[in-house]
């Protein structure tokens, strides 16, 4: 087979046109290197050292804090996380910086950080949920309004995106992510890049993104956090780098190790990974940061015999800056002098550091923009911020089922509010809210009674909370149902149940709640079932015994008048999934974008369990890659969801039906909306190279547009796709775009949609 290498950036062509990192200008450059130059000459070793120090203000109490000032006056420390979470002194960024700048020997100021993950005070959807409005106007818009005000307080770096790709929702950490699709990952991952640093990283109100983790965190084995990752280096390139190289293309200042070993190195000390992959071949010339206390770790890994080695094995592989702990400050300079690490990578790495806080502007504008509490309170949860949280939860919700167009709701029917997340202001910000405080949450039953009147909502939870398998309430509930036209039933996920650490290997619906819901269901009421949750969940039978499913992921500040709005037909849902929904865990791991097999499944190849006759021959049921309990489909496939209307796809068209190998062709088709009311559909684009020099994917998106379209109303929307969005790793791990038949759709998910073929020569 003749192989074309071309490189082409990952081959997230599509996703790198739409990007537009701010650059500075060349003297700007020359400038920052030359300022640190400047300070390098000037710097004594436990300088230097001292800027790669982060310490957690969190874990100092107030016998340590006099210790860590008189460190920061002789400059051996670099910056601080976790500023406001100190119970003897929660509001330290002033003075602690004023301490760098005024008394320290270099006045380099501190750099501070914290996981700014979904908003800081005003708390957008959690990433899962961005992550299913497709939009990266909405994502970019969340992360630039965490930044304006996390910068208020002082903070200048955040531990966000998290863009691991996540193919397996018993991980905890499956709510941070942006889904299992590398090219939905790099656009979202990308666009909150852009948000959280704006146009211009020394504007005051800008923070440093950080993206982790690098790499292959969301592959931790069985869904178990901080376990081993096994990833074959050509998947890893394809699949889990290319977000990453996205990020930096948007102009990422920081990058963050990750926790587990891929491929039995901690990634912490991989140098495949932190010199290799980003150095040389992408030339990131931001700081590498650990993961909180990660060098360490690597002692009960089994990787470092202690915490000189860690150190040691760390600070090779190219990690900048140490979280949390101390290995870099008790032993790099012995290091140096044993000769174990030189001088010259020392430079590179404070280097590295101060180039960033170069860029932020550190120097210019050290403290925190809101220097009193009357400034704060102008800039935080402004009702610009609480509108754009409000849009971004209503573009999140993903309606997943609408028998009989149970939804919208009418206003003048009585509904019955059942359920154990019905009114819960702390569950609904998600997980990692830091900042978040419930007592500013928009919850769901205020919002519903503004919106249809007191009269009209009843109110009975059933359930204390999600994991309660009491049933005392039950009765209760079921006599509210009995009196109400229409059950809304509010379950799914406390929020404790997901994010670091908060795996599940039963991913059903907690405690009691499926016996609730069939109880509900036996009333014979229409049954609409919202769903707050950070990951897909086992749904059994209680997707048969609701009219209508809606996934609201945990929604954030806004939740209640966003719910309130799309339930009753004020917006109609727009969100897509952006992973595949497994039938239940035993389906796991279970993604779109898989390899054929040579014994592909099909709905007609195998006999399911329930049909197989007792006694039949070994090979009746058949032979084919599938589950005979939960089939070899997802119960929702990767980009699905359910408008208010209805949408045709029709005249799948080609400019060409051959592509050259520096070329490009376009594909269209008509979009219309043939239902009742105006809504948005989220075309995607699919292809499928038939045969390569590896197996090829039975699907990968290449591109995605949301279209706002009125009823009756059609579009012709069109896709440019070029060679290099074809191209993967070969065997030799060289990224090639080779010559052959490929197939294409126009889709509204990664199951269905108008197919074409094309060759490329």
């Amino acid at each position: 087979m003749t192989t074309f290498l071309k490189r082409v950036g990952l081959g997230l062509v599509l996703v790198s046109q739409c990007l537009t990192a701010p650059t500075l200008a060349a003297d700007s450059k020359d400038r920052i290197e030359q300022r640190i130059d400047q300070l390098l000459a000037q710097m004594t070793t436990r300088e230097k050292v001292g800027q790669l120090a982060l310490r957690d203000w969190g874990t100092f109490n107030s016998e340590d804090i006099p210790k860590v000032k008189q460190a920061i006056r002789e400059g051996r420390i670099g910056g601080f996380l976790n500023v406001n979470f100190n119970k003897a002194d929660d509001n330290a960024f002033e003075e602690l910086q004023r301490i760098a700048v005024e008394e320290s020997p270099r006045h380099i100021p501190l750099l501070f950080g914290q996981d700014v993950i979904h908003g800081y005070e005003t708390i957008f959807p959690i990433p899962l949920g961005q992550a299913a409005s497709w939009n990266p106007d909405l994502v970019r818009r969340g992360a630039r309004v965490a930044a304006q005000e996390a910068s208020a307080d002082g903070i200048r770096w955040t531990f966000a995106p998290m863009i691991d790709i996540a193919r397996d929702p018993r991980w905890g950490r499956i709510a941070e992510s942006l889904g299992e699709d590398p090219y939905l990952t790099s656009a979202l991952g990308a666009a909150m890049v852009e948000g959280f640093q704006g146009d211009d990283l020394s504007d005051p109100a800008s923070i440093a993104a950080c993206a982790k983790h690098f790499a292959g965190y969301g592959a931790a084995e069985g869904g178990r956090d901080y376990n081993s990752a096994y990833i074959p280096e050509r998947t890893l390139r394809d699949i889990y780098l290319p977000p990453f190289k996205a990020a930096i293309d948007a102009g990422l200042a920081s990058v963050m190790t990750t926790y587990s070993t891929l491929n039995d190195v901690p990634g912490t000390a991989n140098p495949l990974l932190t010199r290799q992959i980003l150095r040389d071949e992408w030339k990131f010339d931001g700081f590498v940061v650990s993961d909180w206390n990660s060098v360490m770790e690597m002692i009960p890994h089994g990787f470092a015999r202690d915490a000189k080695q860690a150190a040691e094995l760390a600070a090779n592989a190219g990690v900048d800056m140490e979280m949390h702990t101390d290995t870099y400050d008790r032993y790099l300079p012995l290091l140096i002098e044993e000769g174990k690490f030189s001088q010259q990578q020392l430079d590179t790495a404070v280097a590295n550091i101060l180039r960033i806080k170069l860029r932020l502007g550190l120097w210019e504008h050290p403290y925190p923009r809101a220097r009193t509490a009357t400034a704060r309170e102008k800039m935080i949860r402004t009702s610009d911020a609480l509108a754009a949280a409000q849009q971004a939860a209503e573009e999140t919700f993903v309606l997943l089922k609408n028998d009989q167009q149970l939804l919208p709701l009418n206003k003048n029917q009585t509904v019955a509010v059942i359920g154990p997340l019905a009114e819960v202001p702390h569950e609904q910000l998600g997980t990692w809210i830091y900042n978040g405080d419930k007592k500013y949450s928009h919850t769901l039953l205020p919002a519903l009674r503004q919106l249809v009147g007191d009269n009209k909502v009843l109110y009975a939870p059933g359930l204390a909370y999600s994991r309660d398998k009491r049933r005392d309430g039950f009765a209760k509930a079921i006599a509210t149902a009995n009196k109400a036209d229409v059950i809304l039933y509010v379950g799914g996920e406390e929020s404790i149940l997901t994010g670091e650490g908060h795996s599940r290997g039963d991913i059903r619906l907690p405690g009691a709640q499926n016996a609730l819901v069939a109880e509900l269901a036996k009333t014979g009421k229409p049954l609409a079932m919202i769903l707050m949750a950070g990951r897909p969940l086992q749904l059994d039978d209680t997707l048969q015994q609701a009219s209508a499913v809606m996934m609201a992921w945990h929604p954030g500040t806004m939740a209640g008048p966003a719910l309130a709005d799309v339930l009753y037909g004020k917006t109609s849902p727009s969100g897509r999934l952006p992973l595949s929904w497994p039938v239940g865990a035993g389906q796991i791991p279970i993604y779109y974008n898989h390899m054929a097999t040579g014994r592909p499944a099909t709905d007609d190849n195998y006999t399911r369990i329930d049909d197989i006759k007792p006694g039949v021959f070994q090979h009746q049921p058949g032979n084919s890659s599938n589950l005979l309990d939960y089939g070899h489909k997802p119960l929702f496939p990767f980009g699905y969801g359910l408008t208010y209307s209805q949408f045709t796809y029709r005249d799948l068209q080609l400019s060409h039906k051959e592509m050259a190998m520096d070329g490009n062709l376009t594909v269209s088709a008509t979009i219309a909306n043939t239902g009742h009311v105006p809504a948005t559909e989220v075309v995607q684009l699919y292809t499928r190279d038939l045969v390569g020099s590896t197996t090829r994917p039975v699907r990968e998106l290449k591109g995605f547009q949301r279209v706002n379209l009125k009823p009756g109303e059609s579009r012709r929307v069109s896709f440019t796709l070029r060679s290099g969005d074809l191209s993967f790793h070969n065997p030799a791990m060289q990224q090639v775009t080779e010559p052959g038949d490929f197939k294409v759709w126009i889709a509204p998910d990664a199951e269905s949609g108008l197919e074409g073929a094309f060759i490329l020569r």
